[in-house]
C-alpha cells in the first residue's frame, strides 16, 4: 500500500473508526495528523501527532488544515441521532447537520486549495450505509444527513477530478465501536439491542473498525488512482439483504 510520506489528516481519530483508521495509516508510513475534540483520548494513540480541535470550529480547521498540508483528508467525525421525524428535535437536527455535514464542509475547503497546488490529493469521508442506499428503523435525522454526506463527496470529486483531486465516500453498516455500545447501554437492554444489531447482519457479526480502515488505506493509496465520486458500501451484506 503506496501511502509512505503522504500526510494524513483524520478527524474523530481518539477511538472507533477514526483511531483504527489513523493507527493503520502510521502503520503504512505515513506522517498522521490525528484530530479529536477529547484530548484524553488521543493521549493513547500511536500516531505521528495529534491536535485536540472541534472540527465546528472554522478558524480552527483552517488554520490546522494549512499548518499541515495533507495529501489525505478523512473526516470521520459524526454523531448518531435516534427516532423518528415526529420525536426528533430541530436542535438535534442542527447538530447533525453542524457535526456529520458541516464539519465535512470546513474541512474540504480547507484542504482544496493546498490540494490544487500539490495537484493530488484523497479525500474520504465516512458516511453510512443508512443513508441513500438504505433506510434504518428510528435514524431518520442520522439518514438524512449521510446521504448529504453521499452528495457532498459526489460534487466535489466532480468538481476536481481534472485537478488530480479525487473524493470518496465510505458507507459502513454497523460497526464494534466504544460509541456503538454506548448506545446500547443507553437502550437500557444492551443484550437485546446488541441481538438486534447482530441479528439484522446476513453474516451474522457486526463489522470491525480495522476493516473500515483497510478500505480508506486502499482508498488514500495510489492503488485506486482511477477512483472518485463512489459510495463505497462495506455492511456484511445487510444491504444487499
Amino acid at each position: 500500500m503506496r501511502l509512505k510520506n503522504k500526510k494524513a489528516f483524520i478527524t474523530a481519530a481518539g477511538q472507533g473508526i477514526g483511531k483504527a483508521i489513523a493507527e493503520k495509516f502510521v502503520h503504512f508510513g505515513s506522517d498522521v495528523l490525528a484530530i479529536d475534540i477529547n484530548d484524553a483520548l488521543l493521549t493513547k494513540l500511536n500516531v505521528s501527532k495529534s491536535l485536540c480541535l472541534d472540527v465546528r470550529d472554522t478558524e480552527a480547521i483552517n488554520k490546522a488544515i494549512k499548518g499541515f498540508e495533507p495529501d489525505i483528508l478523512i473526516n470521520c467525525a459524526g454523531i448518531v441521532h435516534s427516532g423518528t421525524i415526529i420525536v426528533s428535535k430541530e436542535e438535534e437536527f442542527d447538530h447533525a447537520i453542524d457535526l456529520n455535514i458541516k464539519s465535512m464542509y470546513r474541512t474540504i475547503k480547507a484542504v482544496i486549495p493546498l490540494m490544487q497546488k500539490k495537484g493530488s490529493g484523497s479525500i474520504i469521508n465516512i458516511g453510512s450505509v443508512v443513508s441513500s442506499v438504505i433506510g434504518a428503523p428510528n435514524r431518520c435525522i442520522y439518514g438524512l444527513s449521510k446521504a448529504a454526506v453521499i452528495g457532498l463527496t459526489k460534487s466535489v470529486a466532480v468538481d476536481f477530478v481534472k485537478e488530480g483531486i479525487r473524493c470518496n465516500c465510505i458507507c459502513p453498516g454497523t460497526v464494534d465501536t466504544p460509541s456503538l455500545h454506548e448506545r446500547l447501554e443507553a437502550t437500557g437492554d444492551y443484550e437485546k439491542s446488541m441481538n438486534d444489531f447482530v441479528n439484522r447482519q446476513p453474516m451474522g457479526r457486526l463489522g470491525l473498525a480495522s476493516e473500515i480502515a483497510d478500505l480508506a488505506a486502499y482508498l488514500a493509496s495510489d492503488e485506486s488512482k482511477f477512483v472518485t465520486g463512489q459510495e463505497h458500501i462495506i455492511d456484511g451484506g445487510w444491504s444487499a439483504s
